[in-house]
């Protein structure tokens, strides 16, 4: 399938377009700053949940980067990462054991005897103890992360959400690249895909596209 550069632009315009609108469907109507921050860290959170959806337990857990990157790995991370900058910072934390390891990656690890239904479970407890300390909470509220060096605290919950909801986010993009590099599923979230609604045909097109530019520009 061969098109042209501006039928492609034109394509990915109207695409952007479209997927924006539906995007952009559910802003708070009243514009509560608390509110639109709490929105984009629940699209975030659903993001990650959604990308372990109709895979293995081998699927979900094997690395698929030389540094062990992997989708129910990055969901427990996250997990602990609720519960730390939610919870110990501002004095408020959950009943919950974090890893007894003094390896840095071990909250990436999936155990063997660690179901993937108990990782999301584990999750979903980190984000409704989150979400309790940002109702409790007003923006300005104060805490100390506990990790981090007394010159940068306190901090404020808004720097928190802010610093949790960029997190979150970051992991969600690696999420994507994994599942796509694992069975070819890609999209926004589960509602709303942002990509344009093209078969196999064409992104294979695209895809030899941009490798023969790549190719070109390195000649």
């Amino acid at each position: 399938m061969n098109i042209s550069f501006e039928e492609s632009l034109l394509r990915t315009v109207l695409c952007t377009r479209e997927c924006q609108d539906a995007v952009m469907t559910d802003v708070p109507i009243d514009k509560d700053p608390k509110a639109i921050l709490l929105r984009y860290l629940n699209q975030a959170r659903d993001a990650m949940e959604w990308k372990l959806d109709d895979l293995s337990e081998y699927d979900m857990r094997r690395p698929m980067t030389p540094t062990g990157t992997n989708l129910l790995g990055l969901v427990k991370h996250l997990a602990y990462v609720e519960l730390g900058y939610f919870g110990d910072t501002f004095g408020r934390p959950a009943a919950i054991s974090s890893p007894d390891s003094d390896d840095p990656q071990d909250d990436l690890v999936v155990r063997p005897d660690e179901s993937s239904d108990e990782i999301r479970a584990l999750y979903r407890q980190a984000r409704a103890h989150s979400d309790a300390t940002i109702a409790a909470l007003e923006l300005d509220s104060t805490g100390a992360v506990p990790w981090w060096p007394d010159h940068i605290n306190p901090v404020t919950l808004q720097w928190i959400m802010v610093h949790v909801t960029t997190e979150t986010h970051r992991h969600a993009g690696h999420a994507d690249i994994v599942r796509e590099t694992i069975d070819g599923e890609a999209g926004h979230r589960a509602d709303v895909s942002n990509m344009p609604d093209e078969d196999a045909t064409f992104w294979a097109a695209h895809r030899q596209r941009v490798e023969n530019a790549a190719r070109a520009a390195s000649t």
